[in-house]
Parts: C-alpha cells; structure tokens; sequence
C-alpha cells in the first residue's frame, strides 16, 4: 500500500521541479563534462532550486523510511548516501559564489537557506525510524560480507547518526535542532561581519604623500594606486586590511606608523565595537557550543569534536601541540633578539613591537643571506607558477592539465582546466579564481562543486573542484606576480584538489576530502614540499620579462634561507591552535570577555609580546566560521604527517620516485573510506616520526 505521508512529499517534490523545470541549477546542465551553467544562474534561482532540491530530498529520505521490506546494506546505507544529488549541485554552485564573487543579496539568500538546510539536516539525522533501519544494518554488519569501503560507509553513517543525536531523548532533540540551527546564522553572521568590515570605509587607508611609501616596491605602489583611483582618488595610493595590500607595507615601508596603522586595522577586525563586531557572536557561539557538547555527554566541545578525529581527544591535542610550542618558542625568541638589534640600529631605545617584525626580517634576511623577495617575484609569474604545481602533479600521478576555453563560470576571472590520465581518460575539471575582490572573504581554499562518486550502474561520476585565492592582480601592465608565501598558498590549495580529483570512491560520503579534519592538510601541505626544491623551480620560475630560467645563485639563497625566520611562523601558528583549543576546552561560558579571554590564553601559553597571534578571536573564521573549530591544531598535526612523507621520497634520492608516489597517489584516492592512520601505515610502513618536522624548521638537527 502507498504511505500517504511518501506519496505528498513525492507529489511536492515533482511539483516544486516542475515549477522550476527552466532553473539552471534543477535542470541537469547541457554544458561540456556536466558543469555547472553558472553563466546562465541568476538571483532569483537560488531560492526557489533550494526549496525543490530539500523538497525532493525529503521524498528520498522518506522512501527509505517508509520501505517495508527489511534493513540491507543496498535499500539502506547506500541508498542514503545516494539521497540529495540535487542538492549537492545547488549547494555546490551557492556557497562556492557567495564566497568568492558574493553580495548582499546573496548574504540574504544564506540568511534564508542556512536554516532550511540545518533543520533538513536535523530532520534526517533526529528521524529514528530511519536510524533504526541504520541501526539494524550497523549491528549485524559483521555477517553481511562487506569490503572494507562497504563496511567503513556503515560505520561511517552510523556514527553521523549517533554522534548527531539519534540516541537522545526526544526533548533533547528538539533542543539540538534549536541549538544547530541557531549556530548556523551565528557562523554566517560572524562571516559576514569579517567581510563587512574588512571592505568597510572606514578600514581604507589613503596615502596622499609617495614620500610616506618609502622602501615600498614599485609593483606594491602600482597595485596601491590603482586601488585609490578605483576608489575615487587618483593620485593618491589605497590601503585596506587585505593581505594582499598590507603585508608588502609591512614588509618594506620605512614608516613606521604606517606599518602600525595597518596591522592594526588587520588584528583589530570584528573587535571595534561598532555593528560588524563579533564579540557577542563568539560569546554566544561559545555557549551554544557548550550546551551542545553537554547533550552529549562530553564536558566540553573539543572533546566532543575530537572523537572522530586522529587525535581522539584534546589531551592528546594539548601534549602534541606543547611539544611542538617550546622549541618554536625558543625559535621566536632568539629571532626577536636578532630583529631587536637591527631596530636598535635605526631607532636607539625602542623596543620591537609587532608592526616591526616583517620589516626587520625582510632586512635580516637580505643582510643574512642576501634574499629579497622583490628580487625573486619577477621569476614567479602566477601562470608559471601553477603550470609548476601541475607539472609536479603530472611527475608524480601522470595526470595531465589542458586549459579549456568558453567554459560557464560565474566570474570573468575564472579559468577552467580538464584533468585526465595519460591515456586521456577523464580525472576531473579544476577551476580557479585566484584575485581579490569585494565578494570575496579573505584568504584561500578549496571547494567542492560537485562530488566523486559511482553511481547504481557504476558510472564513475568524476568530480569538479575550484581552487580559491587572493593574489596580486596584475598592475600597471605586468603580470600578477608572487611572493614567496603565495607560492606555497597555491602549490597547498592544489594539493587539496588533488586529493578531490584523484578520489576512486565508491560513495559520495566518503570520497576525496571527506576525511578526519587532522587528515584533510596532509595532502595540501605534502605539496608545499615541491615549491622551492630546485629541480621543481627550474620548471617554473621564469623571469617575466626576460624569460630567463631562474638562476643557481637565487635557487642556493632560497634554499639557504628555508629555515630562517620559522620560530615566527610556527609561534604564529600554534598560537592560535592553542587559542582555539582553549577556547573549545571551556565548560561553561558564563562570564566569558573575549579580549580578556584571549590574553590570558596568550599569557598562560607563554606568547611574546613582539607576536600577534595569527588569527584573534574576532576575525578567526576557521573556528567560528568554516567548521575548524578545536581543528586548527590539524595543520600542524598534518605537517607532522607531510614532512614523514616527503621524506620517504627524499630517503629514495627521487623526488619523484615511481613506486612511493603510486602509494602516496593511492592514498589520495583512498578518500575516507579507510582508517587515515591505516592508510598512512600503510604508504609509509610506520607511524610518522615528528622529528622529520622539527628538522625541516632548523629547531633540532
């Protein structure tokens, strides 16, 4: 007999597609390797495609309920993983262009969806007649003869379920739909401050005198004032809180106040008291957190996101990342005292202060080992640069890149590349969109658009992956050139498609970044590793102008100076995991100032004055933002695991030595449909050894 209830949601479901038959996000695209019609989505799509996709998954999810015969692996599990593909595709297409090309009425179109999708989420996770049918196949999933993929996608989901809620009382339930999705608009509020304020008037720094800018590199000017003059004000020169504008000022400008002035706008961001301020945000994310965690059984939210982490828990979190602070710590100290001798140089008495610390290292850098870095963008011209990064790719996986024309994208900027083997079958289509603009949230990443899988007929459906970033763009007729740390940005974010493109799951749920959050860098930063090795620049690092190859004098400097200044930036970094954790680690947050909070961490943990934490609480959008939260610890638990990798491939003398990099692409590919430590065991035939790590930053011999 029909379910009643499974016919109306089915009758809606179809109804709401019908309606929307002509909306480019429903339809399947007519657009080559089935991408995205992002040219033909306009505002008014996303919306009404939200509501028939949640609709229509709503009417799967309900089949598999009301499905009477009994609980298998295939009308279960599997047909779960299989619900919401249309969803997949509407999700894949907003929230990848609300984040690099968004507005304020696609801010509004998020303030609108998030709960939709939060109580769908709900909806599926809290229904127990559907985890009890989960349930049923979870515990007799000894006797069914499942593979390992099989059985890791019953655990997997049985675990999502459990770790969701499934098992609590019903009040406690509905006080979970509440609490999720109340956090949900609190992450998009905090987002949205950070981007407010960081594209605000009031953060616009206009220099009206060149001789302000001295010691700035011409480019930097270049790129300053053609800032202004968009802006309004030809001949002056702009600055803003984007990493982009300041950090060359911070780098090379001989003004002081200058480099005081936007650092400080920088650090200060989402903590001015005005309407972006997210101080309140924090402190009520905190304590729907808490409550959260509590449901659970956990005293605390790190331990309740730890679980089904690497790490297990946050006192293995505290001890790794304690062992790691002290040598960087000491680092950082006797760099400070090199940096202080240089300022006393120029300025007698004074003490260094942060807003000094990037231009007295740029100075003991050049004086130390005679490195400039504007010496050393003319070589890294960003289209080289990622033909290195593919190139490396290609050495390593034989995969190749052809760059495809007159392909849909949301932005003029984009461009798009097909990805196959050697034998020319299809990998996946990459795009990337690598310059700032006023929609776009700060930083660099990698997204999902659409996901690899293999269907009931076993179509392998390949993947769509963009890489994200905000690069100089190119100014006053030259290319867009890099700095040092924008080439590891782009060599990491590729690493991350890589491990999206290269997927070979069976289900969607576990395929490509879909791992433990501790697992997820260790791809990305593996890549880092190639940047700077000489063979690799040779491929890449070519003088824009001259075309010359760069030169062996430039390749020994930059190798010379890999370990100098890491004390800064390991400290900078783990800073802010320990922040992060210590934030995570609070039971009740009742009475919580965030500032103050925030310097009794830095306190407690030992943080020098001369530093700013990387990521103050009121612009930190991984953990309050982008689902980080108690997991900025990863990048460095994962550089642990990258620098055991790649020193496999150094111990072979070959970079690219065949046989390591079939096992380490057949990592890649594995997604989270094995255990991450298994399958690191298993490239590397042993756990990582954290001394390959502390080695490479120069803190132990």
């Amino acid at each position: 007999m029909t379910n009643h209830k499974l016919f109306l949601l089915g009758i809606l479901a179809m109804s709401l597609l019908a309606c929307n038959k002509s909306n480019p996000l429903l339809d399947q695209p007519n657009t080559p390797y089935g991408v995205p019609a992002f040219d033909q989505v306009k505002l008014e799509h996303y919306l009404p495609a939200f509501e028939a996709a949640i609709a229509e998954q709503k009417a799967e999810i309900d089949a598999i309920v009301n499905n009477e015969a009994e609980p298998t692996f295939e009308n279960t599990i599997v047909a779960l993983d299989r619900t919401g593909m249309t969803l997949d595709r509407v999700e894949g297409v907003f929230f990848n262009v609300l984040e690099a090309d968004g507005n304020d009425e696609m801010n509004e179109i998020a303030e609108q969806v998030s709960p939709m999708l939060s109580e769908l989420s709900d909806g599926i996770i809290l229904n127990d007649k559907l985890f009890q049918r989960v349930k049923f196949v979870y515990d007799q999933r000894d006797q069914l003869g499942l593979n390992p993929e099989q059985m890791r996608l019953v655990t997997e989901t049985y675990k999502a379920f459990a770790d969701n809620g499934a098992n609590l009382p019903e009040a406690k339930k509905e006080r979970l739909k509440e609490i999720n999705q109340e956090l949900a608009l609190l992450s998009l509020k905090f987002g949205n401050n950070v981007v407010a304020e960081t594209n605000s008037d009031d953060m616009k720094r206009f220099v009206t005198d060149e001789a302000l800018l001295k010691g700035l590199p011409e480019s930097a000017k270049a790129a300053a004032a053609e800032e202004a003059a968009a802006a309004g004000h030809p001949g002056e020169w702009l600055f803003t809180p984007k990493r982009t504008s300041f950090t060359p000022v911070l780098q090379y400008c001989e003004n002081r106040d200058l480099r005081k002035q936007l650092l400080m706008d920088y650090t200060t961001r989402g903590n001015r008291n005005n309407d972006n301020d997210n101080k309140a945000v924090i402190i009520r994310e905190m304590e729907l957190r808490i409550e959260k965690a509590k449901l659970f059984g956990y005293d605390n939210p790190a331990d309740y996101i730890l679980a089904d982490c690497m790490a297990k828990n946050h006192e293995t979190v505290d001890a790794f990342l304690a062992s790691v602070w002290a040598p960087s710590l000491e680092a950082a100290k006797r760099e400070a005292a090199a940096l202080q001798e240089l300022l006393e140089q120029d300025m007698p008495g004074e003490k260094l202060q942060p807003w000094d610390w990037w231009y007295y290292a740029e100075k003991l850098r050049k004086a130390k080992y005679a490195l400039d870095e504007e010496e050393l963008k003319p070589y890294f011209e960003l289209d080289n640069v990622r033909k290195g990064a593919f190139g490396v790719a290609t050495k390593l996986y034989g995969v190749q890149f052809e760059r495809l024309e007159n392909m849909p994208v949301y932005n003029p900027e984009v461009e798009v590349f097909k990805v196959t083997e050697a034998d020319g079958s299809l990998v996946g289509i990459l795009y990337t969109d690598y310059f700032p603009r006023a929609g776009k949230r700060p930083g660099a990443w990698m997204n999902q658009i659409l996901p690899q899988y293999i269907d009931a007929e076993g179509v392998d459906h390949r993947p769509v992956i963009i890489n994200v970033g905000n690069f100089n763009k190119p100014a006053a007729g030259n290319p867009s050139l890099l700095s040092m740390d924008d080439v590891e940005t782009l060599f990491h974010e590729f690493g991350h498609a890589l491990h999206g493109l290269l997927s070979k799951a069976h289900y969607k749920s576990l395929s490509g970044t879909n791992t433990p959050r501790d697992f997820v860098e260790l791809p990305s930063q593996f890549m880092e590793n190639y940047a700077y090795e000489p063979e690799v620049l040779k491929t890449y690092a070519f003088h824009y102008q001259t075309g010359e190859v760069i030169p062996d004098e430039l390749i020994a400097k930059i190798n010379a100076a890999g370990k100098f200044n890491q004390g800064f930036v390991t400290t900078e970094l783990l800073s802010a995991s320990i922040l992060d954790m210590d934030f995570h680690e609070l039971e009740t947050a009742e009475g919580l100032d965030v500032n103050a909070f925030e310097q009794k961490s830095l306190d407690e943990m030992g943080m020098i004055d001369e530093i700013i934490v990387r990521y103050r609480p009121t612009f930190y959008n991984h953990i309050f933002t982008t689902g980080y939260e108690a997991g900025y610890y990863s990048y460095t638990w994962a550089a642990v695991l990258d620098a055991d990798a790649f020193a496999a491939f150094k111990e072979t003398g070959d970079l690219f030595e065949p046989e390591t990099a079939k096992r380490f692409r057949h990592l890649l590919e594995q997604g989270g449909t094995r255990d991450a430590q298994e399958l690191y065991i298993e490239f590397r035939g042993k756990e990582a050894d954290p001394a390959n790590l502390l080695r490479r930053k120069g803190f132990i011999e």
